[in-house]
């Protein structure tokens, strides 16, 4: 019947009845009758191909997750469950961004007309693919792989490549600690710089990314990095978990549906 949506809306109201009863479809036959057991035995082999499908899916999903994190499966280890089961006893410091890391530099502006097509991620202020406006082969300062990217509106971005990046753009070089206390700092100073204090109007600089207070875990009274570490690869595994969940549920709904 879907066959025939488009002629159904494209007539008028009053002539609905008639255009429908003389529809005209093929169905399966079998001593002269509609052959039900066979359309039956189609739409259980259809639906079969769906739910092999969508398992694949779920699986194909999950190893992308596993790759782009480099993890190799989901389970917290005993060291990261302690450290979610304690996480109400961890001691917190305030931290200076300027004085853990260095100045941050501010990328450099290149018109979209001046841009070369290349391969090199350049980065501008906006949410959209995570601010990458152009892959570009000018010769522009290239920026470290783990670091961290603010951009004018106070947005902070973790960033495992190699990129460029344009006036709008403050870079944090925090590029000798591990991916995993990298990422727990984007959110810390996300936090803090995202708050709603950076517009159109006021614009976030690499100035202000020096000026930053961060609160951090602290062992000794310093920034206890290999705790965040192990809290940082503990998040990437629990929404991991979470996307799994999401997706069985999807399945087993779906196997309902399909009395599987």
């Amino acid at each position: 019947m879907n066959k025939f949506q488009t002629v159904y809306q494209g007539g008028l109201v009053r002539d609905f009845e008639d255009t429908f009863n003389k529809s005209e479809f093929f169905l399966p036959f079998k001593n002269n009758k509609v052959d039900l057991s066979y359309i039956q035995e189609f739409i259980t082999e259809l639906q079969a191909e769906r739910l092999q499908e969508l398992q694949a899916e779920r699986l194909q999903e999950l190893q992308g997750y596993l790759q782009v994190t480099g993890l190799s499966n989901y389970t917290l280890t005993e060291e990261e469950q302690r450290a979610i089961d304690d996480l109400d006893n961890v001691k917190w410091g305030t931290f200076n961004i300027e004085k853990l890391f260095g100045k941050a530099t501010r990328g450099k502006r290149l018109k979209s007309a001046d841009r070369i097509s290349g391969d090199l991620p350049f980065v501008t202020a906006g949410e959209n693919d995570t601010g990458i406006s152009a892959f570009i082969g000018n010769d522009v300062e290239v920026f470290k792989a783990n670091t961290i990217t603010i951009d004018m509106f106070g947005s902070a971005k973790y960033r495992n490549y190699q990129y460029g990046a344009d006036d709008h753009i403050a870079v944090v070089h925090c590029d000798k600690l591990a991916k995993e206390s990298v990422l727990f700092l984007t959110s810390a100073i996300h936090k803090v710089s995202n708050a709603g204090q950076f517009s159109y109007a006021e614009n976030f600089y690499a100035k202000d990314a020096d000026e930053l207070n961060i609160s951090l875990p602290t062992k000794n009274n310093v920034p206890d990095y290999k705790l965040m570490k192990t809290l940082g690869s503990a998040v990437q595994k629990l929404v991991i978990a979470d996307v799994v969940k999401y997706a069985d549920r999807e399945l087993s709904a779906y196997q309902s549906v399909i009395g599987e």
